[in-house]
């Protein structure tokens, strides 16, 4: 539980700084807002087991291969 006494439902970890923040269907959207303030364009889940990024400016959900 956040210290505001809300749930997240989804975190989310930007690429190009690290900042964790919820998803949209949490209440507060933070990862979203980090966005917007930053311009910050690209997230992953920061969820066990998903692998996947999503880029804020082209709208596109994406995963990044491995080079091994």
């Amino acid at each position: 539980m956040l210290k505001t006494g809300d749930r997240w439902v989804h975190l989310r970890a930007c690429r190009t700084c690290g900042k964790v923040g919820c998803c949209d269907s949490s209440p507060n959207r933070h990862a979203t807002a980090h966005h917007a303030e930053t311009g910050h364009p690209v997230v992953s889940s920061a969820e066990r087991d998903e692998e996947w990024s999503y880029c804020y400016d082209d709208d596109v959900a994406f995963v990044i291969e491995d080079d091994a």
